[in-house]
């Protein structure tokens, strides 16, 4: 039986739209597995990166081993990129806070689970009093420099934009100064 040549178009389109159907609810169904799975390949390839080339960002020609020199960033601030427990996390370098506090959804990256009763603390903050999940991280790597057993707080959702890098870690330090304009970070 011949096919004429608008049967034929027509079921070649069919065909498409039939396919491409098919990806969004394949996607649909399966997204949230599907956005763990990409998330966590690039995180991993992220991680893999810095472990092999660590923070560069300003160093300078003194560079010593257990040091890290930051720059700030346009806004004035110095941030970088740790490794908490070993995945990457884009976090805000402040000696103001008294203690490193990830947001709701950094800790989730990182593999931090809390429920809503672990908020336990209160905690005076630049917006006021917030409640705040007390845990240990296990390390937090930035450059060359790796400190192990941190505590830390998990802000509640969507309380806090960015991860702060606080004095239980800073605090951990030998060195931590401004000079020059960069921030030098020494274990």
């Amino acid at each position: 039986m011949r096919v004429s040549p608008g049967v034929r178009l027509a079921l070649s389109e069919a065909s498409k739209w039939l396919a491409v159907s098919a990806v969004g609810i394949v996607t649909f169904v399966w997204f949230d597995e599907l956005k763990a799975g990409v998330t966590q390949a690039l995180d991993h390839n992220l991680a893999q990166r810095l472990q092999e080339a660590p923070e560069q960002r300003g160093k300078d020609d003194n560079h010593s081993p257990g040091q890290v020199t930051l720059k700030p960033s346009d806004d004035g601030h110095f941030t970088a990129t740790a490794l908490i427990n070993g995945r990457p996390v884009s976090v805000l370098i402040d000696t103001g806070a008294s203690i490193v506090a990830l947001s709701h959804e950094d800790a989730e990256r990182v593999g931090v689970r809390v429920r809503p009763d672990d908020f336990t603390k209160r905690v005076q903050t630049a917006n006021g009093i917030a409640k705040v999940a007390p845990i240990l991280l296990e390390s937090i790597k930035i450059g060359e420099i790796t400190l192990y057993n941190i505590e830390a707080a998990v802000s509640e959702p969507g309380r806090l934009g960015t991860t702060l890098l606080g004095m239980t870690f800073i605090g951990r330090l030998s060195r931590a100064e401004m000079r020059g304009g960069v921030l030098i970070l020494q274990k």
